[in-house]
This record gives structure tokens, sequence and C-alpha cells, in this order.
């Protein structure tokens, strides 16, 4: 499979079944989060996978909206830039993401971006402090997002390039 297939194959997946992920897609899903280019190549991100429930079950209480999903999900990968590392932390973390939302499509593994910077949960708490805490971490530690992971249940038709809106392209005299 090529890389444009895959990104036509990419979805975000919020319902899976209880299945579980062979640890070699998992491995898979991880390379290409630590093979994700970073500024200067300070490699500010490290990667937290979450597999017990109750954890999975809190951080889905952290955000008002998009995150009730994570409940149903096998793993979680939680990218955590350090701060201290680099100023690009966001960029890093977020081409991270990417990186490993791609290869899970490419490995048959449903997964979804749970943004957690910049959100908060119902009763207005900031949603990243909320899951710092959570998973124990010091302030210097910042996460863009969190990706949710499992076996698709049922399966999302694949996007075509008709699908995208070529509108969106502009190009300089």
């Amino acid at each position: 499979m090529d890389l444009l297939d895959v990104m036509l194959k990419r979805r975000s997946v919020r319902k899976y079944t209880d299945d579980e992920i062979p640890n070699e897609k998992m491995n898979r899903i991880l390379q290409a989060g630590l093979l994700a280019p970073t500024s200067r190549n300070l490699k500010p991100c490290n990667f937290l996978v979450i597999e017990n429930k109750e954890t999975l079950n809190k951080i889905a209480e952290s955000k008002e909206h998009g995150a009730a999903f994570l409940k149903g999900a096998k793993k979680a990968i939680a990218v955590i830039g350090n701060s201290l590392v680099a100023d690009t932390w966001i960029e890093d973390s977020s081409i991270a993401l990417a990186f490993m939302h791609l290869m899970a499509a490419e490995q048959d593994v449903g997964s979804c971006w749970i943004q957690i910077r910049l959100r908060k949960n119902k009763e207005g708490e900031c949603s990243e402090d909320l899951v710092r805490d959570i998973l124990g971490l010091d302030d210097h530690f910042r996460i863009v997002g969190i990706l949710a992971l499992g076996i698709e249940d049922g399966h999302m038709k694949a996007y075509t390039l008709d699908d995208i809106d070529k509108e969106k392209v502009h190009y300089m005299p």
C-alpha cells in the first residue's frame, strides 16, 4: 500500500471491538511516532502506552466533548512533550501523533486523535492539567493529544480523491 492509499484509508475511528491489538501492530505504530521528525532533532516526545481500563475511563472524563469513546478503546498512546527539551513540543508532538495515526490505518488498527491541549472538562477545568495528574506527570511534560486505539467495530469507507477540496489550494504568482 502506498502512502496516498494509507491517507485515503485513514479515518477517525471511535468505535472498537473487544479484540486485542497484536503486539507487532502496536510496535509499528510506536515506531512511526519515534521516526517522526522533530525540530533540530531534539526529540522532546515520549510515548506513554495506556492499557489500564480505569485510567482510560478517567481520561475519557477529562474533556467535556470528544473523549468519551476512549472508554471503549483497547489502548491509547499519550504523546508527552518535554517543554524543557524543546520549545517546539507542540509541533513535534503533533507530527508524531499524525505519523502514528497513519501507521495505525496501515496496520488496520482503528485510531482517533483526542485533543487535550486547550480543552476543558464539564466543570471548566483544564484537560491537560487533569490528564497530567491522572498520569502522574510533572508540569513541564505537556500533552497535545492522545491517540485512542482499538480494532475497528465495523468498517468505515475510505476517502477517494474526489472527496478532497481542491479549492483549498492556491498558487502565488
